[in-house]
């Protein structure tokens, strides 16, 4: 894992707008962006963290893509989630003050870490960006209360289809194609996050494709009804297509 100290501002940075709270003063921002002193970079394959690593600090995705995970008592892996570029990992060591699951690269990756005690010291001085922390905090009890509802209630059509939805809304968010998805994880992956066999995920692609509502190339996907999806997902009256992921 190569490290290098930031040279831009935080206020230069193409993901301030996501990552500030809004309306954060200059000098804030500017506090902010002194905290924010290292830049990692991760080859494919690499950890960012392990479980049981001691808690130091809160990273931000600048570019790429990460995959959490933890490994059960029988050696099988429980992917707990998959984060994109603007988007926040590492919440879950701060209860313990030591990471619960494993942080991965799924891609050549660059991430901001964000001392962690730099951090909650900074955000007693300013009232908006502990706000926001706390709004990241109460984001990731609804995100994960939400992929338990899913794994729980949703057959393997609707389980698919609010995956790609959801993957749809959070490139959108950050300015990238609502329609064009470019999968940095596997089938497999994807089966183990959404409790379902790699069988059953090809199947579903299938169907999905036979339908119309998406075009497949191996790990693209272009979403060509998204309308069709979410009446798929609408079968689950309680549950929206676009849980939320945590972002900073």
């Amino acid at each position: 894992m190569k490290q290098d100290i930031l040279n831009a501002a935080c206020s230069k940075c193409s993901l301030s707008e996501t990552c500030m709270p809004e309306g954060f003063s200059p000098e804030g921002m500017q506090k902010l962006s002194e905290i924010v002193a290292i830049r990692l970079h991760l080859r494919r394959g690499q950890s960012l963290f392990n479980a049981g690593d001691p808690f130091r600090a809160l990273y931000v995705i600048r570019n790429g893509f990460f995959k959490t995970s933890l490994t059960e008592d029988d050696g099988r892996e429980q992917i707990l989630g998959f984060q994109m570029a603007g988007e926040l990992l590492g919440l879950d060591g701060i209860v313990n003050e030591s990471h619960s699951c494993k942080a991965l690269a799924l891609e050549d990756s660059v991430v901001c870490a964000i001392p962690y005690p730099d951090l909650e010291k900074l955000s007693k001085d300013y009232s908006a960006l502990q706000h926001h922390m706390h709004q990241l905090m109460s984001s990731e009890i609804v995100r994960e209360n939400g992929v338990l509802m899913l794994l729980g209630n949703m057959k393997a059509e609707e389980r698919l289809a609010t995956f790609l939805l959801n993957l749809s809304q959070r490139q959108h968010v950050r300015g990238f194609s609502q329609t064009e998805l470019q999968l940095r994880m596997s089938r497999e992956e994807i089966g183990m996050y959404l409790g379902l066999t790699l069988n059953t995920v090809s199947r579903v692609f299938s169907k999905l494709g036979a339908t119309g509502s998406i075009d497949v190339k191996k790990r693209y996907v272009k979403i060509l009804n998204p309308a069709h999806l979410k009446s798929i997902c609408d079968k689950q009256p309680h549950l929206e297509c676009n849980h939320s992921h945590s972002e900073i």
